[in-house]
């Protein structure tokens, strides 16, 4: 999915907005296979590349190991407790991370951004940003979009449906937020200069400075 037009088109939206400078400290947070981290790091002076993921993150090492990159440094950790010194970054991104942290989660996750990030330091980031719901336009329209290309598939789409539907029924389904709540959570977090647009599909890319 990250090799994905899609996905890179948004890698690529998610580090223009970010307005990179050379000497820059970015932290990407869920880096996973270093989709973000990979394309900033020549722009940048050093990356910190954050991942829950072991696994994911041994991955990353290896793959920076053998592109020769050296200013970037993997860390094992959460989005709601990251091991870094307050105000020593310049630059949050993240893409596609967030929706797998409950509402209260994603509040810590934007205080501990707000707290590494130096005045006027800036996040951008890419997430799934729709509710599981019927009230809103919207929301049944990504909810209708996501069934009709699982139906496509024929009996194996149906089975993901299913599947889908018993997690969700179970409470373990992800926690996508709206585009709603992540402004409002953005403002409450004491961010400023708050942008968050909807994309054309399930997906939402937010804007936020820290402060001077």
């Amino acid at each position: 999915m990250a090799r994905s037009p899609g996905f890179l088109a948004l890698r690529d939206r998610i580090l223009e907005l970010a307005r990179l400078r050379a000497r820059d400290c970015l932290l990407d947070v869920g880096a996973g296979t270093g989709l973000l981290a990979l394309a900033a790091a020549p722009r940048v002076e050093r990356v910190f590349a954050l991942d829950v993921s072991p696994a994911m993150c041994g991955h990353l090492e290896r793959k920076l190991t053998r592109l020769g990159v050296d200013n970037a440094e993997v860390v094992v950790n959460s989005a709601t407790a990251l091991p870094l010194a307050d105000g020593g970054v310049d630059v949050v991104v993240s893409n596609y991370c967030f929706h797998h942290l409950r509402d209260r989660e994603k509040a810590r996750a934007l205080a501990q951004i707000r707290r590494v990030l130096r005045p006027g330091g800036r996040l951008v980031f890419a997430d799934v940003m729709f509710r599981i719901s019927i009230v809103k336009r919207r929301d049944r329209a990504v909810i209708g979009l996501f069934v009709s290309r699982m139906l496509r598939h024929g009996p194996s789409g149906l089975l993901r449906l299913m599947r889908n539907v018993t997690r969700m029924l179970a409470g373990r389904w992800e926690h996508p937020a709206s585009v709603e709540w992540w402004r409002t959570a953005l403002l409450d977090a004491g961010f400023v200069d708050v942008d968050v647009q909807a994309l054309a599909h399930e997906g939402g890319v937010a804007v936020a400075r820290k402060p001077e």
